[in-house]
C-alpha cells in the first residue's frame, strides 16, 4: 500500500513499480503534479531509492538568484514561506517518528538535478547529514545513450 515514506518507496522498487511510486507521491503528499505529468510524457527509467551524497545535487528552486526555479526576492511572503516549509521538515525529522520519502533526481549522464525535494534537501543539509536516500530517474533515450558508453 502507498504512503509517502521511504519504506514504502522501496516496498514499490521491491515490486518493480518505483514509477507508481514516484506518480503516487508527486500527486499526493509531493504536491507536484506538474512534475508527474511531465515525467508521463515519454518513457523514463527509474532506480532507486539508493543511498547517495547529497553534495552530489543542488538545488534548482528556491529564493536565491540563479535557480532553475527562483522565487522572487520582492515576493516576501513566499521566501518566507520556503524557509518556514524547511523548518517544518527540520522539526519533522527531529522529533524521529517520519520516516522521510527519498528525494527525486534526474541523472542527466554528466550530473544529478534535483527536481523534488527542494525544501528537504535544504533541511537534509542544514542538520549535517551527508547522505540520503533519492529515486534517480532518466529519459530512456539517455539511459540507452549511457548503456552504449558503458558497453
Amino acid at each position: 500500500m502507498y504512503k509517502a515514506t521511504l519504506k514504502s518507496a522501496m516496498a514499490y522498487a521491491d515490486q518493480n513499480n518505483i514509477e507508481g511510486w514516484v506518480h503516487e507521491y508527486l500527486c499526493g503528499e509531493g504536491d507536484n503534479l506538474e512534475f508527474s505529468e511531465g515525467l508521463k510524457l515519454e518513457p523514463r527509467d527509474y532506480e532507486g531509492p539508493k543511498l547517495m551524497t547529497l553534495d552530489l545535487f543542488t538545488r534548482i528552486y528556491g529564493p536565491e538568484p540563479g535557480m532553475k526555479y527562483s522565487i522572487p526576492e520582492d515576493d516576501k511572503a513566499q521566501v518566507k514561506r520556503f524557509w518556514q516549509n524547511v523548518d517544518r521538515i527540520v522539526e519533522r525529522y527531529k522529533a524521529g517518528n517520519w520516516n522521510m520519502p527519498p528525494l527525486i533526481i534526474k541523472d542527466c549522464g554528466e550530473g544529478y538535478e534535483l527536481n523534488d525535494g527542494n525544501h528537504r534537501f535544504e533541511a537534509l543539509k542544514m542538520l549535517g547529514i551527508k547522505e540520503y536516500w533519492v529515486i534517480l530517474w532518466r529519459t530512456s533515450e539517455s539511459a540507452s545513450k549511457l548503456k552504449e558508453a558503458y558497453d
